[in-house]
């Protein structure tokens, strides 16, 4: 059984971070999420849960309305060959979350630590930075150090590389 909002924000206190918890209405695309967005300050994020060739697994987060072109990422992830999305159900096994709910805090539930988490270096220049935690009924904000802290004491240090291209996206 994955671990829950109330586990992952158990473990974050234990750790001494800070965070405030939002809820609002469920949110399943960036657009949904415009509202949302405007109420809370701070960087939002979408996710990308990619596969590369070699089946290994990568969480790749970056600022909401960021364009990542998934020809190009994978030599900027270190990734082997193309890169493609991958299907529903690692990702409930690897981060107990469902497709809407995608988020770096998902890492808690990855305990072979699978999974690879990269973090867009433009999402890094806020200081504040916003994740559902584990549902997407909520938004919890962090600040940058203590999501770093975070990702590290998980397991999963964070690979900051410049993923996106500075243009925004389509609306999805």
């Amino acid at each position: 059984m994955p671990l829950s909002r109330a586990d992952l924000l158990d473990r974050l206190a234990a750790l001494g971070i800070e965070t405030t918890t939002h809820d609002h209405p469920a949110v399943f695309t960036v657009a949904e999420s415009h509202a949302i967005k405007a109420a809370l300050p701070g960087g939002h994020s979408k996710n990308l849960f990619i596969k590369d060739k070699k089946g290994r697994i990568f969480l790749v987060t970056a600022e909401g309305d960021a364009a990542i072109d998934l020809k190009s990422i994978s030599e900027k992830i270190g990734a082997s060959g193309r890169v493609t999305f991958c299907k529903p159900e690692p990702m409930m096994e690897l981060l107990g979350v469902t497709p809407g709910s995608v988020t770096p805090f998902g890492i808690i539930n990855d305990v072979e630590r699978v999974v690879t988490v990269v973090v867009d270096a433009a999402m890094l220049e806020h200081e504040i930075l916003n994740f559902h935690p584990l549902e997407n009924t909520a938004t919890t904000a962090i600040r940058r150090e203590d999501f770093l802290r975070f990702l590290e004491a998980e397991g999963h240090p964070a690979l900051v590389a410049a993923v996106s291209d500075g243009k925004i996206a389509a609306e999805d």
